[in-house]
């Protein structure tokens, strides 16, 4: 939903480029293999090996594009078994590229922008992580927002400031509440 409300209704309304980094649950939270957890996040974290492969070839673009499409996969589709190699070639890639899935030289690289971003916001935090450039020109990221749904444009955009104005204050580190509502992910794009 954050990625979702960055690119629908911040992006084209603010002077934002978003770079996609990786931040694998698998390595973050290192599941036992017995775990009901460990299937679902090696799964996501396939994806990953395969968006870093597209990255190489397709740039930040590809990435985002190989992202959305897994998206509407696992939140609009409820399919967590899907063929990567399905989803590159919706997106106009090489079939090829899937072959990364299994392909353990891509973890280092996941692991190094993964740990670009934790080294900013944290090492206590998930995912989403935002960085950008405060006033002072430090980059500086934050854990979130976590939300439930897009917010209309205005508070959209109300909200994204509050955001970069909070990047400013030094010392600011945290807000949260209880989630009390699950994700509403609305109509498949």
């Amino acid at each position: 939903m954050t990625a979702r409300w960055v690119v629908d209704e911040v992006r084209p309304h603010r002077d934002l480029h978003v770079t996609w980094q990786p931040i694998s649950l698998f390595f973050k939270n290192e599941p036992a293999p017995d775990s009901d957890y460990y299937e679902p996040v090696l799964f996501t974290h396939q994806l990953l090996r395969v968006m870093e492969a597209a990255r190489v070839e397709h740039g930040n673009d590809g990435v985002e594009k190989i992202y959305w499409e897994c998206g509407r996969r696992i939140h609009h589709d409820q399919d967590r078994s899907f063929d990567p190699a399905d989803v590159l070639e919706t997106v106009g890639f090489d079939r090829a590229l899937a072959a990364a899935a299994d392909d353990e030289q891509w973890d280092e690289e996941i692991r190094t922008r993964m740990n670009e971003g934790l080294a900013l916001a944290g090492d206590d935090i998930g995912t989403p992580i935002i960085a950008c450039n405060d006033c002072y020109d430090n980059r500086q990221a934050y854990f979130g927002p976590v939300i439930t749904r897009v917010p209309s444009t205005e508070d959209s955009l109300k909200m994204w400031d509050a955001l970069r104005a909070m990047m400013d204050v030094q010392g600011f580190w945290e807000l949260k509440r209880t989630r009390t509502e699950r994700p509403e992910f609305g109509d498949r794009p």
